[in-house]
């Protein structure tokens, strides 16, 4: 049975995964790979100063690719430029908030910029890849950590 459309609000009644993006931004100095990343704050709580790459929620009407580079300019001041997608993950316990799907994508960024945290994002640096394990960084953002180490 199909719900009923909500008449004021237009609500269909389906629970929906919410849709989240990230930006993937690497660059490689005389330190090796480095990653751009966030310190995450407290929300969720689980990941509070835990390194995360720079993202969040996609708004009702906005597409991802617009999302994405959004979302890197909030919490780095940081501009990016051509987004491409990376990966998807879904896992439905992967985010402690609510059922979230995360698009990861690359952008290009200009690597000499010194990033500025803001919005939710406590810090935001280049952190050398080598640095970065499943202690220090957030929900299953390791996994990406992870195929930028070893590209199929």
């Amino acid at each position: 049975m199909v719900p009923e459309r909500c008449p004021s609000c237009g609500h269909d009644g389906y629970r929906s995964p919410s849709l989240t993006v990230d930006a993937v931004a690497t660059r490689t100095t005389e330190n090796g790979k480095e990653v751009l990343m966030i310190k995450r704050g407290q929300n969720p709580p689980e990941w509070e100063d835990l390194w995360a790459f720079p993202g969040g929620f996609v708004d009702y009407g906005e597409d991802p690719l617009d999302a994405v580079i959004r979302e890197l300019m909030e919490e780095t001041g940081i501009v990016g430029r051509n987004p491409v997608l990376f990966g998807v993950l879904g896992s439905p316990g992967r985010d402690p908030r609510k059922h979230c799907v995360g698009l990861f994508y690359t952008v290009d960024v200009d690597t000499e910029m010194d990033p500025l945290a803001g919005d939710d994002a406590v810090h935001s640096e280049w952190v050398r890849i080598e640095d970065l394990n499943g202690n220090n960084v957030a929900g299953d953002h390791i996994e990406i950590i992870e195929r930028i180490r070893n590209p199929a």
